[in-house]
């Protein structure tokens, strides 16, 4: 079967898992999984919408700004100026 290992070698081996741990302690370790595995999901679906949403942002503001040209002259101001 599974590279050689038989069902019955499967049992043993789960049994001693279960005598070592307990039954209490694996249902503990079953829900921490699940727990984590979900919170992985939400976290990889929460990153999806924020890439999808700055491509959004990202193609909106090369739109606005296709073909508008903005020339700006700046002067210093000297310290004299900036008390009065």
């Amino acid at each position: 079967m599974l590279g050689g290992i038989s069902i019955w070698q499967l049992l043993i081996v789960l049994g001693i898992i279960i005598l070592i741990f307990g039954t209490k302690k694996l249902r503990n370790v079953g829900s921490d999984l699940g727990g984590a595995v979900k919170g992985f999901k939400g976290a990889m679906k929460e990153e999806e919408k924020k890439s999808e949403e700055t491509a959004a942002q990202q193609k909106v503001a090369h739109e606005e700004s296709r073909g508008e040209t903005i020339d700006v002259e700046a002067e210093r101001r000297d310290a004299a100026d900036k008390r009065s």
